[in-house]
């Protein structure tokens, strides 16, 4: 009697793994063309939405994977180095280099201010951002405008009161997922 009870059990359990196994194969058929599709844009929107969030908050970091000069001179560069950070009503400029000590011990130049005047425009349809705002510090004042994507490509072009103008092209994170190093503030 107890074999027969062990073999009922083994014979379950048996069936029990047959099933997991033929679900589990299930599970990894391919999605349709038009299913990823749908897939990939449902995240697009969800990516939209959370960037909502994260520009509003303003509290935010741009790192940077090129700098691009006023001239379309685009050179890659270290993103922990080469950010605009934004903290509520704080900011900080940062250019830097692994090669070189700089003013601000990074390679680079180090801006801090406060923010100043602050918009943000959205485009639903194309699912994208669009942010204007100020920072006044202690080397200049600057405007800056900045483009997101749903896809975390952004591009900031920063102008001050002389004809330069600089390029951020990179993607967000936010403050605490960041793994920027700010250098000295320049002087």
């Amino acid at each position: 009697m107890k074999t027969m009870k062990m073999n009922k059990v083994s014979l379950f359990l048996v069936i029990g793994f047959f099933g997991i196994s033929i679900t589990g194969y299930s599970q990894n058929q391919k999605l349709s063309h038009q299913e990823l599709k749908e897939a990939r844009k449902a995240q697009m929107a969800a990516n939209f939405y959370a960037l909502d969030t994260l520009l509003n908050a303003k509290s935010f970091v741009l790192e940077a994977d090129f700098l691009q000069d006023k001239y379309g001179v685009r050179i890659p560069v270290t993103s922990n180095l080469n950010f605009i950070k934004v903290n509520h009503s704080e900011g900080i400029l940062q250019t830097g280099s692994n090669y070189g000590v700089g003013y601000n011990g990074v390679g680079g130049v180090t801006a801090e201010g406060s923010i100043g005047s602050w918009e943000i425009s959205k485009d639903p349809k194309k699912l994208f951002y669009t942010v204007h705002f100020s920072m006044i510090t202690n080397i200049g004042n600057y405007d800056i405008f900045m483009t997101v994507n749903a896809a975390n490509q952004a591009q900031a072009t920063i102008t001050g009161l002389g004809p330069g103008r600089l390029t951020w092209e990179g993607h967000l994170e936010m403050n605490y997922n960041s793994g920027v190093f700010k250098g000295q503030e320049t002087m």
